[in-house]
């Protein structure tokens, strides 16, 4: 008998949306899956430029509307950043928790493209599944118009 253990792509880090890990048990066999869960990243985040204290600029705070968001990106990962108040700024994942799909600003939300859940845009809170869980969040800060992350 042999036990296996599937490992969901979100929790490992550095995997990529469309490949699952799965564990097998006697032989510890690994096999890549391929999943169709909605359309490629398009367009091109902000580049992330890194400073000599290892914080990471991930937006200009005069990029980002006051009550709106940003696409953005940290070591090749979507990230979406937004503004709720004038100077004060948060961060999430840009992968939903549900299949992995990358998720949209849309006014005060973020939308997945691929099966309709929904997230509020200042605290990564699910408004409608079927994610299970809310956005990850990424901790961000304001140094003078630079949002950066370390």
């Amino acid at each position: 008998m042999t036990n296996s253990t599937t490992v969901p792509a979100e929790t490992v880090p550095g995997i990529s949306r469309r490949a699952a890990l799965l564990v097998g048990g006697a032989g510890t066999a690994v096999a890549l899956v391929g999943c169709s869960t909605g359309p490629a990243v398009t367009g091109a985040p902000s580049a992330a430029k890194s400073d000599k204290g290892g914080s990471t600029e991930v937006a200009k705070l005069a990029d980002i509307p006051v009550g709106g968001s940003v696409e953005a990106s940290l070591n090749g990962k979507p990230i979406l950043v937004s503004q709720p108040t004038a100077g004060k700024v948060v961060a999430f994942s840009a992968v939903c928790t549900h299949q992995g799909c990358v998720v949209k600003p849309v006014g005060k939300e973020f939308d997945c493209p691929c099966h309709g859940s929904k997230f509020d845009a200042m605290t990564g809170r699910v408004l409608g599944g079927p994610a299970p869980s809310p956005l990850v969040s990424v901790p961000v800060s304001v140094a003078g118009n630079s949002v950066t992350a370390s």
